[in-house]
């Protein structure tokens, strides 16, 4: 497949006129990357106004250089990863140096081997490696024309690929209409029309004869500076119009005279190019065969060739994009279904199934099944590709084309769920109209109602979506009962993440008793328990739902699929911190990242890596903590995610930075009222409580603390948000609320058991006690926090039992306390709580240094980012793989860190860098 715009001979017979301006950019572009840089740039402007002009310009500059192409072809956008294979091809001998994933992600979306249908954004990842293993020699040009009709998947991995370049030697330049949707943050330069000077002197190049000079102005206010127009406007008239002016409102628009140049030629000439434009492959030896089967004689190619609209030669060539569009115009719609059926005849069935399916397709004139379910057959090797965007496009002209209301109601259906896949969101939201317009099976109704539900929640988090899980849940009860339970874990799941702002009928108490009244399966499974227990959990409370919950969390991983793991991972790790069960916890999480960056599902991605920021958060490892969200960030700004930034806000509070957590907060509570994530709103209240309570604002905390605490079915409420109640509470002289909160954690961690459950209470309760009973219970709290590896928990026991002691004239018992949490805390990096300390060490009559954090010689965010994993034992790949970028871009920045911090080696940067 070649480009299809003007041909590099047809271009070469003009010089480029009144383009310094742009040359000049690309000059400077091509010397970044031949001096090791990155760059990507979209040039963007009308038909015609010279871009395909400037990316040859752009490759007879690139002497050195390695170059690459691609084009789309409007009439190919079906076809899964054909753009991406075009420009891929050339550099695929360097496939085989790539970690396996991508490697095999490759493979298997090129068709070169077989496999389970990989993530778009692994995809990316080994698009960006593979790219930037090829310019490993010499610097890499990828220059991609008409992006705007490239086919979906291919326009997503390369908008990803030129958002991550950084410092690969890599130029990735874009020539489109417009910029938009995918292209949204790749630096664009607009191409816009000459002026007029430079426009007449273009036209002047290209005139054989004398022309008038009111006609020549009026040529150029026509073509308002579009080199392409001022070519093809003076076509068709004659020297004496042009020479007089006669004829000259005839001139039209540019595709009026592509029109009216094909409409020109000989008929049978004619024909040939509309036979060339149903084909997109330019497979010469293809349309030579289908011409022959029409009775085209070769006589046409030569005619085709003399009128400047195509070259016929190893390849078919338009002299542009707008010839092609014009010569399949110029044809009648039995035309143009003979032609696609011709072709689809002569392609070979073995070798591409797909685009004789897809010329089948266009040369059906009504309904028919049989190419219906060729079609369908597509779709699952485009699905198998991981190609969604095909999947449904090739779903959808099925359903187009099928009789039966009862399939095509399956096949739009099947259409609409693949388009949630790829985030087309109102594409799926017509092909589920397209489904409901037909009468509906039960199953279909349930897999309708399912479809809607899961739009819902991928468009607002919340809302609504609760309660259209549910729906389709109870539907689904007497026709599959294991995708009802499914679906109703989903439900619950939508509930937690909308909370107080679920609609009627969707709350979590209100999905939960729902739920626990779901057909039971025959053979219980850590599923299966999981969706009674955490049905239970809300629906009776805390104590009736804790043993099942522990039922299930013992059985999880040994009896679910990876599939149903990975579904399955974010109920699992939130209910082991609702269960207090900090090993489990950890355990969870790091089990769902695993699993979510071997298989590449990105959307995964970030709330795993949430999960486990917070486990490194309450163990004090805030250093952790925060290269976990800074990959959350770059997966968000990657992908496009919206998770809200829950885990650099409770960083923000650990550290007691009070300007960041409260602007992080209240983002968090727009946006999650906005989407409807109440879940949100909890997030932010718990963290300003932290917060505050580390820097001793009492008050304030016990207000955040008791907005947190309003809506009762959020879990982050029931179980976090009480010890900061209590502590809060008792500072501020609000006993009553502090006995209230303990009692709710008392029952948790009667029914629990576990150590952190047991330390937290006891520490809770101690704050409302006296005298010998609150010295036990402090004593108690250390003990059961000293057996977990929650840090923080352990260093704000020592903190208040020193307070206390304090209080209670014991300067010499509360000196040692104190000394160890104002220890703790300091190592850990929280320096609210380090200097509540530290005041209150002073007040015990010691003294307590503060903690001098080594400088890190102004590295940026991106090179602090990398020397911490370097630091904590990471590959230049698994770097790579984390930030979204490649491993020569994570050499380059280690370089870079080395000279800043004066190291020569990734061992030594331990001693530089902040514990």
């Amino acid at each position: 497949m070649h480009g299809q715009g003007e041909p590099p001979g047809w271009r070469r017979a003009i010089e480029l006129t009144g383009r310094d301006l742009e040359c000049g950019v690309l000059d400077r572009l091509i010397g970044a990357v031949r001096a090791g840089e990155s760059r990507a740039l979209v040039l963007h402007g009308e038909a015609g106004v010279g871009k395909s002009a400037l990316l040859d310009y752009l490759e007879t500059q690139s002497a050195g250089c390695r170059v690459t192409r691609a084009s789309g072809v409007q009439s190919e956008m079906e076809l899964a990863f054909s753009g991406l294979h075009q420009l891929c091809a050339p550099v695929l001998d360097r496939i085989e140096v790539l970690p396996p994933p991508q490697r095999e992600a490759l493979r298997t979306v090129f068709g070169i081997s077989a496999g389970s249908a990989p993530d778009m954004f692994l995809i990316g990842l080994a698009v960006l490696g593979l790219l930037s293993e090829a310019a490993e020699q010499e610097p890499l040009v990828c220059l991609v024309d008409d992006q705007q009709w490239l086919d979906r998947c291919s326009a997503q991995i390369l908008a990803f690929v030129a958002r991550r370049l950084d410092a690969e030697s890599v130029a990735m330049v874009f020539a489109t209409r417009a910029v938009a949707g995918d292209l949204a943050g790749v630096p664009g330069y607009p191409i816009g029309g000459l002026h007029d000077t430079e426009a007449r002197r273009l036209l002047d190049a290209v005139l054989t004869g004398p022309i008038d000079a009111q006609v020549r102005d009026q040529l150029v206010a026509e073509a308002h500076g579009n080199p392409l127009a001022l070519l093809e406007l003076p076509r068709g008239l004659s020297p004496a119009q042009l020479a007089g002016g006669f004829g000259l409102p005839g001139a039209g628009t540019i595709e009026e005279s592509f029109v009216r140049r094909v409409n020109a030629v000989p008929d049978e000439t004619r024909r040939l190019l509309v036979l060339a434009a149903a084909d997109p492959s330019g497979d010469a030896v293809l349309v030579r065969r289908a011409a022959e089967r029409l009775g085209i004689g070769p006589e046409a190619a030569s005619a085709a060739a003399d009128a400047g609209l195509a070259e016929f030669g190893t390849r078919i060539r338009f002299r542009h994009s707008l010839v092609r569009w014009a010569a399949y115009r110029s044809a009648s719609a039995a035309e143009r279904r003979q032609v696609h059926g011709v072709l689809a005849e002569l392609t070979d069935a073995e070798a591409d199934p797909d685009r004789r399916a897809w010329h089948r397709a266009q040369a059906t004139p009504g309904p028919d099944e049989e190419v219906a379910a060729e079609l369908e057959l597509s779709a699952g090797r485009a699905s198998a590709r991981g190609g969604l965007a095909a999947t449904a496009a090739f779903l959808q002209r099925a359903a187009e084309l099928t009789i039966d209301p009862a399939k095509r109601a399956d096949r739009a259906l099947a259409a609409a769920h693949a388009e949630l896949g790829t985030g087309a969101f109102d594409s799926a939201a017509d092909l589920l109209a397209m489904a409901e317009a037909e009468p509906l099976s039960d199953l279909q109704q349930a897999r309708a109602d399912l479809v809607r539900a899961q739009l819902a929640f991928f468009t607002n988090r919340g809302n609504d979506a609760p309660q259209l899980m549910l729906k389709a849940a109870k539907r689904l009860e007497t026709i599959d009962v294991a995708l009802s339970r499914a679906t109703y874990l989903d439900a619950l799941s939508a509930a937690i993440f909308a909370s107080g702002l679920a609609t009627p009928g969707g709350d979590v108490i209100t999905v939960a008793r729902e739920a626990a009244n779901a057909p039971r399966p025959v053979v219980m499974r850590s599923a299966d328990l999981l969706l009674d227990g955490t049905a239970t959990y809300y629906r009776d409370g805390y104590v009736a739902g804790a043993p099942t919950l522990h039922k299930a969390l013992a059985a999880f991983g040994t009896d679910v699929t990876v599939e149903e793991e990975l579904q399955l991972l974010w109920m699992a790790t939130t209910t082991a911190l609702r269960l207090w069960d900090a090993d489990r916890w950890e355990q969870l999480s790091r089990r769902h990242l695993q699993l979510a960056r071997e298989t590449g599902v990105v959307n995964d991605r970030a709330l795993a890596l949430t999960s486990l920021a917070y486990a490194s958060l309450f163990a004090g490892d805030l250093d952790a903590a925060a290269l976990l969200t800074d990959e959350v960030q770059a997966a968000n700004e990657a992908t496009g995610g919206n998770l809200a930034p829950y885990g650099r806000l409770a960083l923000a509070a650990f550290r007691g930075d009070r300007t960041e957590t409260l602007a992080l907060g209240e983002a968090t509570k727009k946006d999650g009222s906005r989407r409807g994530e109440g879940i949100g709103i909890a997030f932010a209240g718990w963290s300003a409580a932290v917060l505050d309570n580390g820097l001793g604002r009492y008050q304030d905390a016990a207000e955040a603390a008791e907005r947190a605490c309003e809506d009762p079915r959020d879990a982050l409420s029931v179980m976090l948000v009480p010890s900061e109640l209590v502590e809060a509470a008792v500072r501020s002289g609000s006993i009553d609320t502090a006995y209230r909160a303990c009692e709710r954690l008392g029952e948790m961690a009667t029914a629990t058991g576990t150590d952190w459950a047991l330390g937290v209470h006891a520490r809770s309760l101690a704050l409302v006690s006296a005298g010998d009973t609150a010295e036990r219970l402090y004593r108690e709290a250390i003990a059961h926090l000293d057996k977990t590896r929650l840090r923080v928990e352990l260093a704000r026991a020592h903190l208040l039992y020193g307070e206390w002691l304090r209080r209670e004239r014991r300067r010499t018992d509360a000196r040692e306390s104190l000394r160890t949490a104002h220890g703790m805390f300091e190592a850990m990096g929280m320096a609210g709580f380090a200097e509540r300390a530290r005041r209150e060490l002073q007040a015990a009559g010691a003294a307590a240094r503060k903690r001098v954090v080594p400088a890190q010689s102004e590295l940026t965010a991106q090179e602090a980012q990398i020397a911490r994993m370097a630091r904590d034992g990471l590959s230049n790949p698994e770097i790579a793989t984390r930030l979204f970028i490649s491993a020569r871009t994570v050499q380059y920045h280690l370089r870079k860190v080395f000279t800043k911090l004066e190291v020569t080696s990734r061992s030594q940067l331990d001693r530089v860098l902040p514990p």
